[in-house]
């Protein structure tokens, strides 16, 4: 069954399937699945969860071990398997299939990966888990659906804005949900009435941060190295989540493969860069990166990711350093 994150919370509520894939590039929608999955999972008592990390040269074998290991002082268990290449390849898709026909109310498991593409979607393994469980497709929230979807986090947090006030805080956001939440979350903190008007957004806004996630994203495209790390810094020093600024770095890496991708096939950079003043930019990246090395940025991308969620012994702030200072053109890849 394929649902979207909407649907979730009903199909749980109806009855608590054997397999969940979550499958997605929007780390905050991805981690609120996941939460619901746990917490629906847990109250029906699946007391253990082992968690496994699905990268290069990993050990399908693990996965239908643990399958076969229950402790025992606990009677169901959540096997929660992170794939961030996406493809698990053929040992991995055997151990997957074959775990699918694995009949037991005791086990339940999920599975976290990027959005998939249209040979993933028809591959065997997914279609094995798919014809057993839920698929949750988990798609971006585009620039019409924006200001709905801040009106409904701002109901959720007790709060409610002004048409205007909303447009303002969808535009500085620019579709980072994780940004918008944070933001949400001081309007929360900081505002004295229950309805935010267009000016109050407009001052928050504007005094939320001196150093700005798009500022640095920006900077590094202009290979400008010195102010992105200080750009980068002085995010942290405010507070702002390591996950919103993963998320603009990511994002900005899979656009320029990309546009390089479309400008090779001769479209001209002013219908893939709409604001004029950042074609220049995009250019100078382009210049600097090429295909393979954007692509192995995305892959330190995905470290930094598991890095955040617990998966690493790193530092995700160092991760995301290197990642400016390679987006920069100032460290090799």
């Amino acid at each position: 069954m394929r649902i979207n994150p909407r649907q979730l919370q009903q199909n749980l509520n109806r009855e608590l399937a054997p397999i969940y894939v979550v499958s997605g590039d929007e780390p905050l929608l991805v981690q609120e699945c996941c939460d619901s999955i746990r917490a629906a999972a847990r109250e029906q008592g699946f007391s253990e969860r082992e968690l496994l990390h699905a990268e290069a040269n990993f050990d399908w074998g693990q996965l239908l071990a643990s399958a076969g290991s229950m402790s025992l002082f606990a009677e169901k268990k959540i096997i929660e398997v992170r794939l961030p290449g996406g493809k698990p390849g053929d040992k991995g898709s055997k151990a997957l299939q074959e775990f699918a026909g694995l009949a037991s109310p005791d086990l339940l498991l999920l599975l976290v990966l990027p959005r998939m593409d249209r040979s993933q979607l028809n591959s065997k393994w997914v279609k094995a888990l798919d014809q057993r469980g839920v698929l949750v497709q988990v798609w971006p929230v585009d620039a019409q659906e924006m200001p709905r979807w801040i009106h409904q986090r701002l109901r959720a947090a007790g709060l409610d804005a002004e048409p205007e006030a909303i447009q303002i805080l969808a535009e500085r956001v620019e579709g980072n949900l994780l940004a918008a939440r944070q933001e949400i979350e001081k309007l929360k903190l900081l505002s004295q009435d229950s309805l935010i008007t267009a000016d109050t957004m407009r001052e928050a806004v504007a005094s939320s941060a001196r150093y700005d996630v798009f500022g640095l994203i920006d900077r590094a495209l202009a290979g400008d190295a010195e102010t992105a790390v200080r750009t980068l810094h002085g995010l942290r020093a405010e507070g702002v989540e390591a996950p919103v600024v993963l998320w603009a770095l990511a994002r900005e890496i899979r656009s320029l493969l990309e546009i390089g991708e479309k400008l090779d096939g001769g479209q001209p950079i002013n219908r893939l860069v709409r604001i004029q003043k950042r074609q220049p930019l995009v250019q100078s990246a382009l210049a600097r990166l090429q295909p393979r090395q954007l692509e192995a940025l995305l892959l330190r991308a995905r470290a930094v990711d598991n890095a955040i969620k617990g998966g690493r012994d790193q530092d995700p702030w160092a991760g995301l350093l290197e990642l400016t200072l390679n987006l920069s053109g100032r460290r090799s890849l």
